[in-house]
């Protein structure tokens, strides 16, 4: 059996964090599916950029939509929305199979709406309804600002997919926020079934404190980091708040593990995805990581529902000069500035498609 049906038979579903216009007309995603048991997709800014700046796969929609007086920002979303929907097509068995809880693919709001409460609320409910499909979800950043955004948007029944999250306690306050929705949407007799992960980002701790940790603790800092929310989730499903929710029919928010391929060259590719195994849980990672795992990974022990060493291993890490709550506040802000840049050079190049397909047209 492979490793990748291993960690799927055990509880964890397995995204592919990586989406094209080229892998699904060439019937790769559809390979990931079959034969590597991936049940989902998520994309980003980054993501995006990559897709449609190289080759000339949207080419044809990009010039079409410009000629119809198209502006950019709509232009993209259109074209990322089309990917999407065939995407949330092929995940749609497994979505059915599981009863709404996987199967899903993600869109992200705008990064340039990451400190705005109220245009978040309103770019989710429209991506929503634009997208019309059942198992999309609506990517909103944990920040202080996303939270309210969160909220109102599991009211309005939208599903959320909570990013840019990197602490226990950011987790948390992502949780809450869900809860609260879910609450309001009971209190209003409105069904309580409206699905959502939160995305916690590991790997970048590593990377944020490599300059900083003696080599015994390199590649530890992220993982501890994981196991310590990894608790922080059980503890909230077994308490009675939740259990009168799930009582009232509510799923639980899912924990994701993003950010799960490696950085540094000297550890195994598959170190994060064998190291995160976890029941009811989503791992979600580029394409080389899952097939390095599905080639050379295996499946231990499942990680321990009460942190394991995670304690131990963070007050090594503060001994050694890391402050690891601000460090989580830095590693969002970076996060949501990287998205940023991401997003204007997106549409920075989508600007410069159109002008020379435009030009190209006319010429």
């Amino acid at each position: 059996m492979k490793t990748t049906q291993q960690l799927h038979d055990l509880g964890q579903s397995l995204w592919i964090d990586n989406i094209s216009r080229e892998t699904l007309n060439d019937g790769s995603l559809a390979k990931l599916i079959s034969d590597y048991s991936v049940t989902g997709l998520t994309s980003n800014p980054t993501i995006f950029e990559k897709a449609m700046g190289q080759g000339d796969a949207y080419d044809d929609a990009i010039a079409q939509m410009a000629r119809d007086g198209r502006a950019t920002e709509d232009l993209f979303f259109a074209l990322a929305v089309d990917d999407l929907q065939h995407a949330a097509d092929l995940f749609l068995p497994a979505h059915e199979a599981s009863g709404g809880v996987d199967g899903w693919v993600s869109l992200e709001v705008s990064p340039l709406l990451v400190d705005d409460t109220r245009g978040t609320i309103q770019a989710a409910a429209s991506l929503h309804a634009q997208a019309a499909r059942k198992n999309l979800f609506i990517k909103i950043p944990g920040t202080p600002e996303g939270l309210p955004a969160i909220e109102e948007a599991i009211y309005q029944g939208i599903p959320v997919n909570v990013t840019l999250l990197f602490s226990r306690e950011q987790y948390l306050a992502a949780a809450e926020a869900y809860m609260k929705g879910i609450e309001r949407r009971l209190n209003d007799g409105k069904s309580p079934l409206v699905e959502s992960v939160a995305s916690l980002f590991v790997s970048r701790w590593d990377t944020g404190a490599k300059d900083t940790l003696s080599d015994p603790l390199q590649n530890k800092l992220g993982i501890a980091i994981a196991m310590r929310t990894y608790k922080a989730y059980r503890d909230l499903l077994a308490s009675e708040r939740w259990k009168r929710l799930a009582a009232a029919g509510a799923h639980p928010q899912r924990l994701l593990w993003a950010s799960t391929g490696t950085k540094d060259p000297k550890v195994p590719e598959s170190l994060y995805v064998e190291a995160l195994a976890a029941p009811d849980t989503v791992n979600t990672m580029p394409e080389k990581t899952l097939k390095a795992f599905a080639r050379d990974g295996h499946v231990g022990d499942p990680m321990p529902v009460d942190g394991g060493y995670a304690e131990q291993t963070l007050d090594e890490i503060r001994r050694e000069g890391v402050d690891i709550d601000a460090l989580a506040t830095r590693l969002q802000q970076e996060g949501g500035d990287s998205f940023k840049k991401s997003w204007n050079s997106l549409i920075g190049g989508l600007e410069e498609k159109v002008a020379r397909l435009t030009a190209t047209s006319s010429s």
